[in-house]
């Protein structure tokens, strides 16, 4: 079985295929074609007279289109060079499946040979999939369905594949010739009880965003990162939003989707309203322990029928079970205001701003010690409910877990922030914001009190509101949200720079010091992108340049490394023991915050902050390069080119005054 790390991924959200660098889909582990949480065709593999062909080579030629090229052994000249060969271009589509298999012969003889195309389903849910349920489901029959068209049906979803000329061929081929079949796949899926369905887009936004640099190695990254970012891109009633990551997390997640989207409003600032806009059309509106509905929550996840994930993790379709989504969904919508948002547009937001920030003071700390804390109450959702939601995610520097109910250090951050930025919204409005600025302020006093320890800020608070202490990421999302003063900047970035937390590929979930580091733990010794991404962007906007650099160059490494696109997560050995990062076996690539690292990454070192509603525009760069040309960048109606020579930045192109 390959690791799902190995697989070769085309994507056009919300279709997606996952195949070994052969091109053949075996229904091994997770190959498979995917749409909608639903494995489509768990086999799609090509014989030549009964045998494999041998692969050569996988052309990766954009996000969607993938040409698999093999050899068809025994036939042609008996010489060393290959004269028959199999080309398979594989083009994935918002609605389904084209691929093109095509048999060549470069011989000098004339080529006999029986082709046929194997096809089988399951039709199993992502969830089965990942947790290996699917493994025992039966391959369904197939339904003849007219000349060279095969379907399957299952729980009210039907899977086509129409073969022209057919599945089998017996195709006689001089020299120089060639044959195709070609296969279309297509499928129908149950209407949603949910009201949710993950639908493609209308259209796919081009990015004309370009970066010319001293180091190519940018120039890469971006570029190959916004290919992802477009094949991502998933509606929900007609607002566009980006799906977390194939083949498991395809569709609109709180935290993920927010995220993604605030570091991608530079060059997508229609993507962020858009995921605010159909965030907030699910905020919650009643208290509901089995969902963890409350009111003025923002939903963690949603999907059209109920994932059971095993080992008992049941997530019902609009579950709500993350104590961070909320605050990002206040600071994400006062980035795209600063921005350009329409004003109008923002205006018709702030009853849910509204009833976000009064969730953060009435339901986010249950017992009313001032922080927000959480606990699963139902039983069967998540354990941890921040980015870091695995069950040992917050755990004691022997390795002891901490119990629930838990206040997380960046959780506190991101509600102090939100509770600021809510306040300026607000009054930009004609509304006070001064219950907010005081709730802030007394929450920053509290969490001074409360969450030192050893000289830096805890993971969290636990259950008996000690100070979880251990070095980890979780402090490096404190920068950069007022909640700090700049003193405790300062410590903050010099734990970062430890050779401990710094891999020289990213940043580490957890420190080398702690008793459970693991490289490839999840949240335990890995490297997430977007974690790092983040703290650079703290880092960068609180003064602390050399050691954002360091993580810069970090990413880039593990960028170049990964061909470019990024990985969900990889392994956390670092430099001093590896040339390049260990994949994360079960990682997804590519991942919706992975890609818009490399935007949140340029747009920090070069300090590029406007506030649109007050018609200015600061530009503080501090970044490692020598020249670097970043233009197409979108503020409000125009557009704004940036350059930068020798640490000196000219705005080039602006809608908007310098300041």
């Amino acid at each position: 079985m390959t690791a799902l790390h190995e697989l070769v991924t085309a994507l056009a959200a919300p279709w997606v295929v996952l195949s070994p660098r052969s091109g053949q889909l075996t229904g091994s582990g997770a190959e498979g074609v995917y749409a909608r949480d639903r494995r489509i065709l768990s086999r799609l593999s090509v014989t030549i007279d009964g045998r494999e062909p041998l692969p050569v080579h996988a052309d990766e030629r954009d996000a969607a289109t993938h040409e698999y090229v093999a050899l068809a052994e025994g036939l042609g000249d008996t010489r060393h060079d290959p004269t028959v060969m199999l080309y398979r271009t594989r083009t994935v589509a918002s609605d389904g499946l084209t691929e093109r298999i095509t048999l060549v012969n470069r011989s000098r003889a004339t080529v006999e040979c029986r082709l046929d195309v194997a096809l089988g389903t399951d039709l199993a849910g992502t969830a089965a999939v990942r947790s290996g349920a699917a493994a025992d489901l039966p391959q369904l029959a197939p339904l003849p369905d007219g000349p060279g068209r095969t379907r399957w049906e299952s729980d009210d979803t039907r899977v086509a594949v129409t073969a022209d000329p057919g599945v089998s061929a017996t195709p006689r081929l001089e020299p120089g010739d060639e044959f195709t079949i070609t296969l279309h796949v297509t499928a129908d899926f149950p209407k949603s009880t949910t009201g949710f369905s993950i639908e493609p887009p209308a259209e796919r936004t081009p990015y004309e965003v370009t970066v010319s640099c001293d180091d190519k190695r940018v120039e890469r990254w971006l570029e190959r990162s916004l290919d992802d970012v477009s094949a991502l891109q998933l509606a929900a009633d007609g607002d566009r939003y980006l799906g977390a990551g194939p083949p498991w997390y395809l569709t609109l997640f709180g935290r993920d989707s927010l995220i993604s989207s605030g570091m991608l409003i530079p060059v997508d600032p229609t993507l962020a309203a858009g995921t605010l806009r159909a965030l907030a059309a699910r905020q919650g509106t009643k208290v509901d322990v089995d969902t963890a509905e409350q009111p003025g929550k923002i939903p963690h996840e949603l999907r059209a029928d109920v994932a059971d994930h095993g080992g008992g993790l049941v997530l019902p379709p609009v579950y709500y079970g993350t104590h961070d989504a909320t605050q990002l969904w206040i600071m994400t919508l006062h980035k795209a205001w600063r921005w350009g948002m329409p004003a109008d547009e923002v205006r018709d937001l702030l009853p849910n701003l509204q009833r976000a920030l009064t969730w953060m003071k009435e339901y986010a700390d249950p017992d009313g010690d001032g922080f927000l804390e959480y606990v699963d109450e139902s039983g069967h959702g998540l354990a941890n409910q921040g980015w870091k939601d695995s069950a040992d995610a917050v755990q004691w520097p022997d390795g002891t877990l901490a119990t629930a109910p838990i206040a997380l250090c960046e959780v506190q951050g991101y509600a102090y922030a939100a509770a600021v930025r809510g306040a300026e919204l607000l009054e930009a409005y004609g509304e006070s914001g001064d219950e907010w600025r005081a709730w802030a302020a007394a929450l920053q006093e509290r969490f001074r009190a409360a969450f030192w320890v050893d000289g830096y800020p805890a993971i969290a608070l636990d259950g008996a509101k000690n100070p979880v202490a251990g070095r980890a990421s979780n402090m490096g999302h404190l920068l950069g949200t007022g909640l700090l003063d700049a003193a405790e900047e300062q410590t903050v970035a010099e734990v970062l720079a430890g050779a401990d937390l710094d891999s020289g590929f990213g940043l580490r979930t957890l420190s080398t010091a702690m008793t459970r580091f693991n490289p490839l733990g999840y949240h335990t010794g890995s490297v997430w992108p977007h974690d790092t991404a983040m703290t650079i962007q703290g880092l960068y906007a609180t003064g602390h340049a050399d050691v954002a650099a360091s993580y810069v160059e970090g990413l880039i490494r593990a960028a170049e490394a990964f061909g470019y696109r990024l990985p969900e997560l990889y392994g956390g050995r670092g430099t001093g023991e590896e040339n390049t990062p260990t994949p994360y076996p079960l990682s997804c690539r590519p991942q919706a915050w992975a890609a818009a690292s490399a935007v949140a990454v340029l747009i920090a070192a070069l300090g590029i902050e406007p506030d649109v509603p007050g018609g200015s525009l600061a530009v503080h760069a501090a970044a490692q390069w020598q020249q670097l040309d970043l233009s197409g960048l979108r503020v409000g109606d125009g557009t704004l080119s940036v350059q930068l020579r020798n640490g000196e930045a000219t705005v080039v192109r602006s809608f908007i005054a310098e300041h």
